[in-house]
């Protein structure tokens, strides 16, 4: 009987001691032996190797069309694609020629660039929601580009033209094209803006960089759109006011805009200026209306549409061009006019210019593209999205057009007339397409201002941004101090700085976020194996002799030094000032020595001891023989993270306090492997410099286990 209990009495010392053992497991050996040159190879048979199922496969991805046409339920989708259709096809009328005014465009081509955009994204796109065409900040871009390249070739300023005289020749210079008149010119210089805009696009879906929309957030993109919608508001005005003054160039162009407005406020048509005001009176609340009955409403009612045929019929039969000097759209043609190749030689100016507007159209898309497919349960492939939008600017700048992208407002009037499939982008084009071959002329008399006043009220929705500035500091203050720095800079410096200055902030606050991160004490919940911050939770426990602590960053080179000050100073103990002290206390014995002083009692018990170290941990004094530091946030590290480890190790390891990692993620492992942490140092211990420990506790247990007399314990 005896002997049985001491069997069972054996067995349960040997479970605790398999309990208290630290878990090992086994790594899976990588494979090696393979060369660059082997990879390299594998992966051009792997994406170069043709065969049938991969052909269609890749023709299938790149034309979504030939996936979903088939399959398209007629009954259940066509009445929804056709409404949906027809609506924004109507709202496209005014504001392609509209947003052609704001991109320094004659007014079919901002037709023809909703025409072509439609058509291409419904063939290549991913996206089943969204409307393709013309988008503000984009007709910004381009025209502030058109402006300085009219002013480098010698044109003259849209304001000193008389009437809507356009056939101005070049001014004595030789950078632009012989018998081409300054729209002719702004549209080639537009088109080869878009050209190039587009190389950008598709080169970035080859190269399958369509993971760069996720570094441009959506405090970025709102505060970069918010700051351009200030400077296309102020552009505007002097259409509003029937001023002809030309568009400022440069940095500081609100500035420089608003300097001209107030310097020519006294030439403020009249004519234009009642204009204005009765359609901003129709258009706000009407559109209001639209907004609060939406849900009520099958189809939003087109307003814009209406005050377009009102004003321009108004305008013909008052004769406001004539007898009122207002500036009217002028000679709209009907048809197409024969294709274009870009202007090669600009392609160097635009260059810079195509690249930011190539980056903000594909922002623009993606973003919009995946947003609706999350709500309506779907998915898209953002680099075919970049393919998409691409193509939408390079086939389209052959045909006298400009660069386009995603429009949220347009897509949301989309979705919500019962879209289903990008038929209804099809079906726009073929409302555009009439306009375009038979109504395109009857617009010969609608005024400017009236365009201007359709921009400006489209802005609402990017301007009330500003009343979000509240809920946004609340909710994120580093996301509100990037959509501030955004929008201040596109509005008050220059649009392309604002969004680079957006990207470089947004980036910078990434890394102040990881130098601003401290060490945290942690502590053992009473029923768990689950450790906190001792300075969030209650109830947490500490262990004798033993300290453990979090880094919730990485440790890199730009913040290595300030882990080490973060962990020194809540440990309570600095080992390099420690070390220091013990080395001039050692020098002042010495020379005490050498000068013949007697020594003190405290001095000689000082003396015998050197090596203890005796901290104040919670309100007990203790003598603190481990650090466990945890290092489960950590996800990478770099040559100056190890050297960091290896240093806090060595130093405390001098003063007879050994430092163990804990819960290091496998490529943090693989990291102080190559960096040589686990290597064996003088006088050390290399299989215990070898222990790996997957959980806190058994790091703990370890320690504990191990522990010695404090000044015992060898580095």
């Amino acid at each position: 009987m005896l002997h049985g209990e001491d069997s069972c009495t054996a067995v349960e010392d040997g479970g605790e001691e398999d309990q208290h053992r630290p878990l090992i497991l086994e790594r899976i050996e990588k494979e090696t032996g393979r060369t660059w040159r082997t990879v390299l190879s594998q992966r051009l048979r792997k994406h170069c190797s043709c065969t049938p199922e991969k052909a269609k496969s890749r023709i299938l991805s790149f034309f979504p069309v030939l996936q979903w046409l088939p399959r398209y339920k007629l009954r259940d989708w066509i009445l929804g694609d056709v409404m949906s259709g027809v609506i924004v096809g109507i709202l496209l009328v005014p504001q392609s020629i509209a947003y052609s005014l704001l991109a320094n465009q004659d007014p079919i081509y901002g037709l023809y660039t909703s025409f072509f955009a439609s058509i291409i994204y419904a063939l290549l796109g991913t996206s089943r929601h969204i409307s393709v065409g013309i988008f503000g900040v984009l007709c910004l871009l381009i025209g502030q580009v058109v402006d300085r390249e009219l002013a480098l070739a010698g044109y003259l300023p849209e304001s000193s033209l008389s009437g809507n005289d356009s056939s101005v020749p070049l001014a004595g210079n030789d950078s632009g094209v012989v018998g081409c008149d300054r729209s002719c010119y702004a549209i080639a210089v537009g088109a080869t803006v878009t050209f190039t805009a587009g190389i950008y696009q598709v080169l970035m879906g080859l190269l399958q960089v369509g993971f760069v929309s996720v570094y441009l957030s959506d405090s970025l993109l709102s505060g970069f759109a918010t700051g351009a919608s200030l400077t296309i508001l102020t552009s505007q005005i002097k259409y509003l006011l029937g001023l002809k003054i030309p568009r400022p160039q440069g940095w500081f162009t609100l500035f420089k805009t608003w300097y001209g407005l107030l310097s020519n406020l006294g030439n403020t048509n009249v004519c234009d200026l009642i204009t204005s005001l009765v359609c901003l009176a129709v258009l706000i609340p009407t559109k209001e209306l639209n907004d609060r009955f939406k849900s009520k409403l099958k189809a939003p009612i087109p307003f814009e549409l209406f005050v377009v045929i009102i004003a321009t019929l108004a305008s013909h039969f008052g004769h406001f061009n004539t007898e009122y000097g207002s500036g009217v759209a002028g000679a709209i043609p009907t048809g197409f006019l024969p294709p274009q190749m870009p202007m090669w030689s600009l392609i160097p100016n635009v260059a810079v210019d195509a690249f930011s507007i190539a980056i903000v159209g594909f922002a623009i898309t993606i973003s919009l593209s995946e947003m609706f497919a999350k709500k309506h349960g779907y998915t898209v492939d953002a680099n075919q999205e970049m393919y998409a939008i691409g193509f939408c600017n390079i086939l389209p700048s052959f045909f006298h057009c400009f660069t386009t992208s995603a429009a949220l407002t347009k897509t949301l009037v989309k979705e919500s007339t019962g879209c289903q499939t990008q038929l209804s982008g099809l079906i726009s084009a073929l409302l555009l397409l009439l306009v375009l071959l038979v109504i395109a002329p009857l617009f010969y008399s609608l005024q400017k201002c009236v365009l201007a006043a359709i921009i400006v009220v489209n802005l609402r929705g990017a301007l009330r941004k500003f009343t979000d500035i509240p809920c946004m500091w609340r909710a994120n203050r580093i996301d509100a101090f990037i959509w501030l720095i955004t929008m201040a800079t596109s509005a008050l410096v220059n649009t392309e700085m604002g969004l680079l200055v957006g990207v470089l902030v947004s980036a910078f606050c990434v890394l102040g976020r990881t130098q601003r991160v401290q060490v945290l004490k942690l502590g053992r919940a009473m029923t768990r194996e689950h450790y906190e911050d001792l300075a969030s939770y209650k109830g947490l426990q500490t262990h004798p002799n033993v300290a453990i602590f979090r880094y919730e960053a990485p440790i890199y080179y730009a913040n290595q030094s300030l882990f080490k000050k973060s962990l020194y100073r809540c440990v309570g103990l600095d080992p390099v000032k420690e070390k220091s002290r013990r080395v001039k206390f050692q020098n002042s014995k010495l020379q005490e020595e050498a000068a013949g002083v007697p020594t003190s009692k405290t001095d000689e018990k000082e003396a015998e001891t050197p090596a203890a170290v005796t901290l104040m941990m919670d309100t007990a004094s203790r003598y603190l023989r481990r650090i466990v530091i945890d290092c489960s946030a950590v996800l990478f590290l770099d040559t100056a993270g190890v050297n960091a480890l290896k240093e806090v190790r060595k130093d405390y390891g001098e003063l007879g306090v050994a430092v163990e990692l804990a819960q290091c993620k496998t490529s943090v492992l693989d990291t102080l492997e190559r960096g040589g942490y686990y290597c064996n140092q003088k006088g050390g211990d290399a299989g215990e410099n070898r222990t790996i420990f997957f959980t806190i506790e058994d790091a703990v247990r370890h320690v504990e286990s191990r522990s010695t007399p404090n000044g015992d314990y060898k580095s």
